[in-house]
């Protein structure tokens, strides 16, 4: 079976859980044998054309035009980091093509898909919600365009079974990619627009959710929380809907011994600096626990919208270097700073699943995450509470100072707990989406 994968992130292209959820999940799928051909948004018009487990490391990469292809084959890379920044992959995604360009997209698009022949009208509808709502002028936008855009050749060259796409981000490229080859489509989602602005959000990436996952023949959902989201506020069918649970699978190379970077004890909060992942909560939480216990540090690790606004809070609020700000970190950078950290701090206010508390307690750290949080679902050796109450927040952070032994304890359950917790479960039931989706498909055609 081959799957054509749409993807925004892959490491080394990561800025959130979503690179490292579709990591393991693809690494477990090419152990059971499925085909991959991957597309990130790259600069170059590429796709990784993944079939032996250790491709995941490596990215062997296709380019759709021959004579790059030679070029690219001829040259002497002096590692792999040099090889994908020909390719042009860098730790966050780039805009590639000229404004010209993308001011043409919707009429293009319209002109050649609007006008041929919808099965429904419903179809005819899905596609106009899409097509409409994918238009604006902000960086982000424009890059979706962009990406929708080069699967539409990838769609047109490439042999597959079936399309996955991974969140709203590629829903366009894998709606169009399904009507260009009739072959079903899997819609993945990992957050929704409602958890990601923890209200309303932007209602044309509302729109583009919904004619994503209404387009699709089966969607995975990677929780309960998550499915119940996606049937009250967007009304899918609950016949097409599949649950499948994150995992996390620590990399082999990794150094799992402690790594003491301040005396006193660390508490880490490790995600986007947004609204979604309650980090205003952290900052709360600390300025009450420093009171008590100042030889502590908190540290916020991540980028995000509220970056500013927190750090001038943190400032006004005389925190110093008890609270600190690292900024983005690549994987070895997130990798030393949870060897350094004791405590695990995840107080989202919508969490879909959270697949950073798994790789915390992969560390042996203790760890709170939120009750609302899909990954809540799957944890016992974790201590859960709603994202509101900061007065239990605080008081179990101290309980877990005042008492390092048991703190340990707690740390080495849960090592114990994730590490049962691997990738091959959720790719089993992922294989058997392919095949129950694709076996429906082979007798309507």
């Amino acid at each position: 079976m081959k799957i054509l994968m749409f993807t925004w992130e892959f490491p080394p292209l990561i800025s959130g859980g979503l690179g490292m959820a579709c990591y393991g999940m693809v690494k477990a799928l090419l152990s059971l044998g499925i085909k991959v051909d991957m597309v990130l948004p790259t600069r170059e018009e590429v796709y990784f054309r993944l079939r032996e487990v250790s491709d995941v490391d490596t990215l062997p990469a296709v380019f759709l035009d021959p004579e790059k292809q030679v070029t690219f084959q001829s040259k002497a890379f002096q590692n792999t980091s040099e090889r994908l920044e020909f390719i042009g992959i860098s730790e966050r995604p780039e805009t590639y093509f000229q404004l010209a360009e993308i001011r043409r997209y919707a009429v293009s698009l319209k002109k050649e898909y609007w006008e041929t022949e919808f099965v429904t009208h419903e179809e005819q509808d899905l596609w106009q919600q899409m097509t409409r709502n994918l238009i604006g002028e902000e960086d982000l936008i424009r890059k979706v365009q962009e990406y929708t855009l080069r699967a539409e050749r990838m769609a047109k060259l490439l042999d597959y079974d079936m399309i996955h796409a991974h969140d709203w981000l590629t829903y366009p490229a894998g709606m169009l990619a399904r009507k260009l080859s009739a072959k079903p489509l899997v819609a993945h989602i990992h957050a929704t627009e409602f958890d990601r602005a923890g209200g309303p959000g932007d209602e044309r990436i509302h729109k583009i959710e919904h004619a994503g996952m209404t387009y699709a023949d089966r969607v995975i959902a990677v929780s309960q929380y998550t499915a119940q989201m996606i049937m009250s506020r967007y009304r899918i069918d609950t016949g097409k809907i599949n649950i499948v649970h994150n995992a996390f699978s620590i990399p082999e190379d990794a150094v799992l011994s402690k790594e003491r970077i301040f005396k006193g004890p660390v508490i880490l909060f490790l995600g986007r600096i947004t609204l979604q992942k309650g980090p205003d909560y952290f900052l709360d939480m600390a300025q009450r626990v420093l009171q008590i216990h100042p030889d502590a540090r908190f540290i916020m690790a991540g980028t995000g919208d509220m970056s500013r606004k927190l750090l001038r809070r943190s400032a006004s609020l005389k925190l110093r270097n008890r609270f600190l700000f690292t900024g983005f970190l690549n994987r070895k950078q997130v990798e030393r700073i949870l060897r350094a950290a004791d405590i695990y701090v995840l107080p989202s206010v919508s969490e879909p699943f959270g697949i950073s508390p798994l790789e915390a307690m992969a560390y042996g750290i203790t760890s709170i995450i939120s009750k609302q949080s899909g990954v809540a679902e799957v944890v016992k050796h974790a201590f859960k509470i709603d994202f509101w109450d900061v007065d239990l927040w605080v008081e179990t952070i101290n309980h877990l100072v005042e008492h390092p032994e048991y703190r340990a304890k707690i740390g080495i359950e849960g090592m114990r707990e994730v590490n049962k917790i691997q990738w091959e479960e959720a790719a089993q039931k992922i294989r058997q989406i392919y095949t129950s989706t694709l076996a429906e498909y082979i007798r309507n055609y």
